[in-house]
């Protein structure tokens, strides 16, 4: 499984400019994002090129946060192929925590980054069903 970065970000004009100029000056590429608002806080989730670099950055900064493993599933970029995954995990009684897209730098195919209660049971049903999962940041290149 891959890792993610959550971050939470105060809910105030120019905030989340902060956390990204932090990563900028820090040389961390961010290949997948989703940020959610609370109502104090908003939550960023990330998939970067260095997560635990960004996870230190972060904290010597006052930002909490933390990591959390992630599963990274490819999609067929096609009509109904988040669908097909929905399906799998819906007959399989695997309940999402959440879910966000992201895609390939190189061939811009979709992927899906998934977190649920179970992530190694969600894995393996997933990869008995014929989806793909990302095991490398290097994937992202391709």
């Amino acid at each position: 499984m891959l890792r993610q970065n959550i971050i939470f970000v105060e809910n105030r004009a120019g905030s989340l400019k902060k956390v990204t100029s932090l990563l900028k000056e820090n040389n961390l590429d961010i290949y997948g994002f989703a940020c959610f608002d609370a109502p104090e806080y908003a939550i960023f989730r990330m998939i970067c090129n260095d997560p635990e670099k960004a996870e230190k950055i972060m904290s010597d900064n006052g930002y909490m946060n933390r990591l959390t493993p992630v599963i990274v599933v490819n999609l067929e970029d096609r009509a109904g192929g988040l669908d097909d995954l929905l399906d799998v995990l819906s007959e399989s009684n695997i309940n999402l925590n959440y879910i966000y897209t992201s895609f390939h730098r190189g061939s811009l195919a979709p992927v899906v980054i998934v977190y649920s209660e179970g992530m190694s049971v969600t894995e393996g049903i997933l990869k008995k069903n014929g989806f793909r999962i990302m095991t490398s940041l290097e994937e992202f290149q391709d």
